[in-house]
This record gives structure tokens, C-alpha cells and sequence, in this order.
């Protein structure tokens, strides 16, 4: 229950608390003419309201009995209540307190009988008898039903759930009570709270079931596909208290290929999880269609904002072709994903793409990245719940779950899940600030994917990278730098880094504006640590094949081949069937530079 929903419950407990007290102000003595009348109307108000507090918490009619019990006193001799449903003609019994003789199961009263609860269920009026007399003269073909446990006193009150009449609370006194106007208006402040106690009850009940059904429904990503293998983790709200919007589905295609989707519905509520769920649906359906990444996510938006126009969701769709593990990748949104390299490097994949599902559905743009994954590399999909938990933003996030995903093999993707949400929500060496995954109030959806190995790799595994940068994609260039950045990450010599990132940047920049073709860069490490030797190869469709020049001073081109002679231990142009191709190589115990 949100803090707002139970912030006006306070607030009506209160307003009902001073109702009570100024009747009871006109109540003058008490019925056992104690003279204490003053003290206990001074505490009845108090207790009322930590009542109420306390059957906005039950779970059950049990407890909620329970509680009410607790505010007998001399002035309200309560001891004994019963619960009635009314289900269509018939009243019958669901829970007692303090009534022995009756079983719950056993008792029932047609609906048109004379009996005071019935005439209360067909009303919605309230029933007060303050003796045995008035109890017979009233109804005298149903009174002796009542008269079992020798109460001297009743009083029978519609329960109102969802905005009707749904049962009939009966609550019986060992004393007879003078049914004074601030008597009934406590008796009826208290069936009110424990009509909306049954009502929260229900509600969680309900809340619950949809929780441990979603969860259960994503309980794993299934074997995959062969040369494909993937493994799964879902982490509810409140650390596994309550599902949110957070989803994770994987899709086996009709042409032999795997879908993946993760997704994060706005919202960490039961609206949330059921438009989820809804959602969650759909994509699968639009997939199994077959149609593409980008026709999914564009279908899905539109889906998702006729369903709810106040809320949205990201979401990543891939397409995986196990054959040659060629991945299509839309994305909307939502959170880049990670490769993991066979050497435990990580990357953050910066993909192109469009806004989240169920906004701006003029553009309907989410364009289809190229991903290629080798043997042994692991693409990571996730929400922003494993990045930003734990008082974490996305920068100090991300180092965190690099710091888990590196360590170890890729053969065991179970372990390595496991690993990424123990760094979150149990990490070993809690960093400074760190706060418990459980407190941050979102959930956890990880997808991990892995391309098989056909045989097994003989040496050291080695790494590449592999970027495709269009023409109409130039501020793409400053994600391709961080990616190729992080391929660098261990090399020996820093400032060889920086040799490298500058050459690259500059043999993209050169394709981007002197030609009109798209740029495709390679870059490969191979050779033991600090020996290795890194080949970057930059590729384009045009046959204008560049030539060396001496530019001036004021130049703002006609560099790029000049540091290339510089800096490069290696470089050349060769020629292809269609367009060229202007590679460099980097040794790590090369010569030092110039």
C-alpha cells in the first residue's frame, strides 16, 4: 500500500477518532456509574486510531477480530463478534471471535429471513439491541439463533467493500449496553475500518497472487537454442517482496532463430506488473510473427500507449542467428547492453535508437543495430535496477557490474549471473554508500547470451571489436571511441592508448567526411600480455584511395596518413573488390614513439 494511500486513512481515522469523542462528550456517566467516564473517553480516541492503524496492516478476518476485541471496557462489554458474507440469497458465517458454540461452516440465514443480520445485509442499515427484551420483541422469529451464548446485548453493521455491501459484522456485549448516539457512532467507526481492513485483505490476497504468477512465469530463459545459450535472473521489488515492471522473455523463432526482450514498465506497482504482463505478451506475439526488431518495438509502442497513455517502458529486442552469431538489435530507451569478451573484457555497447514504447508514436524510428558475437562472448541485457541500485548512479553502477561480470570463464553463465546479483544485493566489500538492493524499492532483470564454441580454443583467447558508423550516424563517433577505449583497458603502455584511440578517430573521421560511404571498423588483440599486438583495420565502399601530403599550418585536413607514419609500428592501404581498406598495427613492446 503506497504512502499516500495510507497517509488518508490516517487522516480519516483521525477525523472519525473526533467524532467519537464530542458524542461521547454528550454521554455524561458511564453505563456502570463508576465516574470515570472522562478518562476513558480521553483514551478511547487514542486507541481507536492505533486500532485502525493496526487493521490497515492485518492479513487476515483473524487478526482483524483480534484486534477489535482489544477495545472492550467496561463502558463497551464486547465479547464476542461474528463475520457474515452475503452471497446471493443466503447470509452465512466466515469468522468469529469469542463465540465458541457456533461453527463457522454451519450457520446460515436466508437473505428475506427475520433474522437481524439479513434485514441489515438487504438495508445497509445498521441494527442496535441493547437487551434480550428488545432483541425478542423486534424479531421474534430469529432472536433465540442469537440467545445461545446468554449475550445481553448485539449489534448488527453492514461491511462496505468496493463501494457495497458485502457482509454483516455482529458483535455481541456479556452486559446490556445503552445504545446512546456515541456508542453507535464507535460502532460504526469500527465496522468501517474493518470493512477496509477485509478490503486491503482482499487486495493484497489478489496483489500476491499476480505477484507469485509472474514471478513463477519467469522463473528461467529456457535451454536457448543450439549454439546459442542463455541464462536468466529476476529480482522483484523490495529484494523479493513484490513484482514491478521489470520483464525478461526469451523467444525460440519460426526460422530457428532466438528472440530476446527485456523490458521496464514505468512504475514499481501492481498497474505496473499488469500492463508488464499485457506487454510482455504482445512482444512474444509480434515476434513469433516474425517480424523484425524494429516492427516489434514500433507494434509494441503503440500497443503499450493504448493501454495506458501515462505510462511508458523501455525495452531491447534482439534477434540472434546461431549460425553466425549475427545479432539484430532494436532498442527503446532502455539501458545499453555489455559485452563480455573471451577474456573477461567488458564493453558497453552503445546502440542506436528510439524513444521508449508508448511515446512519441508519430516517429516510430528504432533502427536496427548489427551486432556480431564470436565464441565464448557474452552479450548482457539488463534493467536499471542492477546498474543504479544501492545508492549507485549509472557511471559508478557500471564499473560495479563490469567489476562482477569480468572475473571467471564463460562457460558457467549461471555462476556468472549469480555473481552479478550478489555484487548488487550482497556485495563482499560494500563500497562506500552502498545501500542493500532490498531498500531501493526496483526490481532486476538480467539476460545473459552466449555464443557457443564450435571446437575448443587453442592459446589464449584473443579480442575484437567490430563498429559499423553510417553517414547519417557522425555523433556515433565519440561511443565508438569509449568502446575501443575499454578494448585497451589492461595495455601495458598508456600512452599507447591514446595513440590509438587518435589513429582510429581519425581513419573513421576521414571515411565520414570525404566520402559518402558508411565506415566499418575491426580491431583485433592477439599475443600474451604485454606482448600483444593490436591490428585496427577501417574499412569503406569508396575506391578514392588517400594520398600523403604535407598540409599547413592552417590545414584543417590531410593529417591522418602523416600521424599514421608517425605513430603506427605498421600501416598500409589495400585495396578491395569494392572500396579500400587503411589498417594500422601497434605493438605493446614496440618501439616508443616519436
Amino acid at each position: 500500500m503506497g504512502a499516500g494511500r495510507e497517509q488518508g486513512r490516517s487522516e480519516e481515522y483521525a477525523a472519525e477518532v473526533r467524532q467519537v469523542e464530542a458524542l461521547n462528550r454528550m454521554e455524561g456517566p458511564t453505563a456502570d456509574g463508576s465516574g470515570h467516564a472522562a478518562d476513558r473517553i480521553r483514551h478511547r480516541g487514542a486507541d481507536l486510531l492505533l486500532t485502525g492503524h493496526a487493521l490497515a496492516r492485518t492479513d487476515s478476518l483473524g487478526d482483524a477480530l483480534a484486534l477489535i476485541s482489544q477495545l472492550a471496557d467496561p463502558t463497551l462489554p464486547l465479547c464476542g463478534q461474528a463475520v457474515f458474507r452475503a452471497d446471493r440469497a443466503v447470509l452465512h458465517c466466515v469468522g468469529q471471535f469469542g463465540i465458541r458454540s457456533r461453527d463457522d461452516g454451519a450457520f446460515r440465514a436466508p437473505l428475506e429471513s427475520d433474522y437481524p443480520g439479513a434485514q441489515v445485509a438487504r438495508t445497509g442499515r445498521p441494527v442496535f439491541l441493547a437487551s434480550p427484551e428488545e432483541h425478542r420483541t423486534r424479531f421474534p422469529g430469529t432472536w433465540e439463533l442469537s440467545d445461545r451464548e446468554g449475550h445481553q446485548a448485539w449489534a448488527f453493521l453492514p461491511l462496505t467493500t468496493y463501494g457495497q455491501v458485502t457482509g454483516v459484522w455482529m458483535t455481541a456485549f456479556d452486559a446490556p449496553v445503552r445504545m446512546t448516539d456515541g456508542v453507535r457512532a464507535l460502532l460504526v467507526t469500527i465496522a468501517r475500518l474493518l470493512s477496509q481492513s477485509i478490503e486491503h485483505t482482499y487486495s493484497g490476497q489478489a496483489d500476491r497472487a499476480l505477484s507469485q504468477s509472474l514471478r513463477s512465469s519467469m522463473g528461467g530463459s529456457g535451454p536457448g537454442v543450439d549454439g546459442l545459450t542463455t541464462a536468466a535472473r529476476y529480482l522483484p521489488t523490495g529484494g523479493g517482496l513484490m513484482v514491478g515492471g521489470d520483464w525478461f522473455d526469451c523467444i525460440t523463432l519460426p526460422n530457428g532463430r532466438l528472440g530476446l526482450v527485456i523490458g521496464d514498465v514505468q512504475g514499481h506497482d501492481m498497474h505496473a506488473a499488469g500492463l508488464m504482463s499485457q506487454l510482455r505478451t504482445a512482444i512474444h506475439a509480434y515476434a513469433a510473427e516474425g517480424h523484425g526488431p524494429d516492427a516489434v518495438l514500433a507494434r509494441a509502442s503503440h500497443f503499450l500507449a493504448a493501454l495506458d497513455e501515462d505510462r511508458f517502458a523501455t525495452c531491447i529486442y534482439l534477434e540472434a542467428d546461431p549460425d553466425t552469431g549475427t545479432l539484430r538489435i532494436a532498442r527503446a530507451g532502455h539501458p545499453h547492453p555489455v559485452l563480455r569478451l573471451p577474456d573477461g573484457t567488458c564493453l558497453l555497447k552503445h546502440l542506436s535508437g528510439g524513444l521508449p514504447l508508448g511515446l512519441g508514436l508519430e516517429e516510430d524510428n528504432y533502427p536496427v543495430n548489427i551486432v556480431t558475437l564470436r565464441e565464448d562472448e557474452v552479450l548482457m541485457l539488463c534493467t536499471d535496477g542492477l546498474i543504479e541500485s544501492g545508492g549507485h548512479d549509472m557511471y559508478s553502477g557500471w564499473l560495479r557490474v563490469r567489476n562482477a561480470l569480468s572475473p571467471g570463464t564463460p562457460e558457467d553463465l549461471d555462476a556468472m549471473a549469480d555473481r552479478l546479483l550478489s555484487a548488487v544485493v550482497a556485495p563482499e566489500t560494500p563500497q562506500e554508500g552502498d545501500q542493500p538492493a532490498s531498500l531501493t524499492e526496483d526490481d532486476i532483470a538480467l539476460l545473459l547470451l552466449r555464443r557457443d564454441p564450435a571446437t575448443v580454443p587453442a592459446g589464449p583467447p584473443g579480442r575484437r571489436l567490430r563498429l559499423t558508423l553510417e553517414q547519417d550516424q557522425a555523433e556515433a563517433l565519440s561511443d565508438a571511441r569509449i568502446e575501443f577505449q575499454g578494448l585497451l583497458h589492461d595495455w601495458a603502455r598508456p600512452e599507447q592508448i591514446d595513440t590509438a584511440v587518435l589513429l582510429a578517430s581519425e581513419l573513421l573521421g576521414n571515411v565520414l567526411v570525404h566520402t559518402e560511404q558508411d565506415a566499418v571498423l575491426r580491431a583485433d588483440i592477439s599475443g600474451e600480455p604485454g606482448r600483444r599486438r593490436l591490428l585496427v583495420e577501417v574499412t569503406d565502399r569508396s575506391d578514392d584511395v588517400p594520398h600523403r601530403r604535407a598540409p599547413g599550418e592552417l590545414s584543417s585536413s590531410g593529417r591522418g596518413l602523416v600521424l599514421l607514419d608517425l605513430l603506427a609500428h605498421q600501416w598500409n592501404v589495400r585495396p578491395e573488390p569494392e572500396g579500400k581498406t587503411v589498417w594500422f598495427a601497434l605493438d605493446e613492446d614496440g618501439p616508443e614513439e616519436p
